[in-house]
């Protein structure tokens, strides 16, 4: 079965898992998917990510984090979606609930959160929003 959004099918996962509490969730792996793994664990929202070769594909699964039973991640929304593409320029990069939030944007130096888009001056195409 193909799946038209990828990236939304993580999003979803990862959201599922959040709210039922379960200590890690498992994802079929792509480039795009890895890095947004690699700025969720940098920015604190998930504690670890790992790699592995499944019996047809590599799997990507993520640890998630909690706070005194409460999960980190309170909201997950996929902006960019195949069928409507979201661009945003150097200045007009958006804040997620006024910078308490991380939005992931795809440049061309690579997939970068909202701040660090803003200090290399680039703009690209919005992804996500995590907070």
């Amino acid at each position: 079965m193909s799946m038209t959004d990828p990236v939304a099918d993580m999003l979803t996962r990862l959201r599922n898992a959040n709210k039922a509490r379960h200590e890690r969730v498992d994802v079929p792996t792509s480039n795009l998917k890895v890095g947004i793994a690699k700025i969720l664990k940098k920015e604190g929202y998930i504690s670890n990510f790992r790699i592995f070769k499944d019996r047809r594909q590599k799997t990507l699964r993520l640890f998630l984090r909690y706070s005194d039973g409460q999960p980190i991640i309170l909201g997950l929304k996929r902006i960019s979606s195949p069928g409507c593409r979201v661009y945003c320029k150097k200045g007009t990069i958006p804040k997620i609930r006024s910078g308490l939030g991380t939005a992931v944007i795809s440049t061309s130096k690579g997939i970068m959160t909202d701040v660090e888009a803003k200090q290399n001056n680039m703009g690209g195409e919005v992804i996500c929003a995590i907070w």
